[in-house]
């Protein structure tokens, strides 16, 4: 990612948090490259494990041009899909965790290399989000590609 795209993804980015400036200055001075930001005002995340997460990522991008962003966590256990605001309250897939309005998440600071944490799709900056139907499409057809395998 570019140094243009990254101030954009950071502008996006911090401002969710409750003091952008505030979050901003701590975030490129803290040494891990993370801050905490709050989900449901621009964006929700929706969480699934690595199993299901890469084959659903896999889908996703062919059935898209470019999926939102896309978080995965220490050691690739867990990935998160950002999503519309609203999302996580209306999701009742098993197995699929949410974060939404009242949660925090871990984000990396875009374009720089953290301990854990990382983008595997990072943000554009735009706000552009991850279509939840798409999301399920792709998570359906992921499923199926798994259960195929066994």
């Amino acid at each position: 990612m570019g140094s243009a795209g990254a101030k954009s993804a950071v502008e996006w980015l911090v401002s969710a948090a409750p003091d952008p400036e505030a979050c901003r200055w701590d975030w490129e001075r803290n040494p891990l490259g993370v801050t905490l930001l709050p989900a449901g005002r621009l964006w929700d995340v929706l969480i699934l494990t690595g199993e299901l997460g890469y084959p659903t990522l896999d889908v996703l991008t062919r059935l898209v041009d470019r999926p939102g962003p896309v978080l995965s966590d220490f050691g690739d256990s867990r990935m998160g899909f950002f999503v519309p605001p609203g999302t996580a309250a209306r999701w009742i897939a098993t197995g699929v965790r949410s974060a939404g309005r009242g949660t925090w998440i871990v984000v990396p600071y875009p374009g720089r290399a953290t301990g854990g944490v990382r983008w595997l799709i990072p943000p554009d900056g735009t706000g552009h989000l991850t279509d939840p139907v798409i999301l399920e499409l792709a998570m359906h057809e992921a499923v199926a590609q798994l259960a195929g395998d066994c």
